[in-house]
């Protein structure tokens, strides 16, 4: 049995169609302004790959793992993500449009300014990911993992986020009135974060003026 020939590097403004990558080596791919069209990244792995103003559509990046890889101000449209593992990985500026993310796992990595308006991310475990004003607007959050994420300046408005373990967020700019919180899971500070943002004014017990 065979390996897999390599993936060559396409030129930049490439266009790549229907190929199958499924279980491809990406490890050091840099790649600026490629388009791929139903391309098959089912299980592909990318260590280190770079990916710059590319733009994905269509795209099955379902079972990969890609480690400290980067996918900056990449456009992302119609394409599934299940049980895709990203680590430490980079997506600044990326944007995300009807896309399916069941079962993703992302862990550690910059996601600041993403754009996931509307996402589904209610079967996704997000875990000390930094997503200062990435646009969450109208996203289903609903019974997902957040843990010790970087929300500062992120856009939550009309969110759900009731069920979700958000333990460890920075809720600093959340405006309660505009998300759902239902039996969210908070600790003892982010209360204390909410109630002030609530309007209401917390002190301690010993505190009787």
């Amino acid at each position: 049995m065979t390996d897999d020939p390599p993936v060559y590097p396409p030129a930049p403004h490439a266009s790549v169609t229907g190929q199958d990558w499924d279980g491809r080596d990406l490890t050091g791919l840099d790649l600026t302004a490629v388009s791929f069209l139903d391309v098959d990244l089912t299980e592909a792995t990318s260590a280190g790959a770079v990916f710059t103003d590319c733009t994905f559509r269509d795209c099955r990046f379902n079972a990969g793992v890609h480690t400290d890889a980067a996918f900056v101000n990449c456009t992302f449209v119609g394409c599934s993500f299940f049980d895709a593992t990203f680590l430490r990985c980079k997506l600044v500026g990326s944007s995300f449009t009807r896309c399916s993310f069941a079962l993703l796992k992302v862990t550690g990595g910059d996601w600041s300014f993403v754009a996931l308006a509307g996402a589904d991310l209610r079967q996704c475990a997000l875990v000390g990911v930094r997503m200062r004003e990435a646009d969450l607007s109208g996203a289903r959050c609903n019974d997902a993992t957040v843990l010790d994420c970087d929300l500062s300046g992120a856009d939550l408005q009309k969110a759900d986020l009731s069920g979700a373990d958000l333990r460890g967020c920075d809720l600093s700019g959340l405006d309660p009135w505009q998300v759902s919180l239902s039996a969210a899971i908070i600790d003892v500070d982010q209360a204390v974060t909410v109630a002030r943002l609530m309007g209401l004014d917390v002190r301690p017990v010993s505190d009787q003026r």
